[in-house]
């Protein structure tokens, strides 16, 4: 399922229209995205749950053939 089969799904349940229906759905992306740029963890109880997981950055191995080593900054993943 996406956004689209989402939006008719919401339109044809609830009996609103199309435009309504992705402005519910799009309300509703827009503010979990918010919490997670926040930090924030999002939970949808029994369906699943969503959060922000900090990698420190570190050092790669070397490299035989040169005798280099590569620096992997930290990232952010959710």
């Amino acid at each position: 399922m996406n956004k689209l089969d989402l939006i008719e799904a919401l339109k044809t349940e609830a009996g609103i229209t199309r435009s309504e229906a992705a402005a519910v759905v799009n309300l509703f992306f827009n503010e979990m995205f918010n919490a997670l740029a926040k930090g924030n963890r999002v939970e949808i109880r029994g369906l699943c749950s969503f959060y922000v997981k900090k990698y420190k950055g570190y050092t790669g191995p070397k490299s035989t053939a040169y005798n280099l080593t590569c620096a992997i900054s930290g990232s952010t993943a959710t």
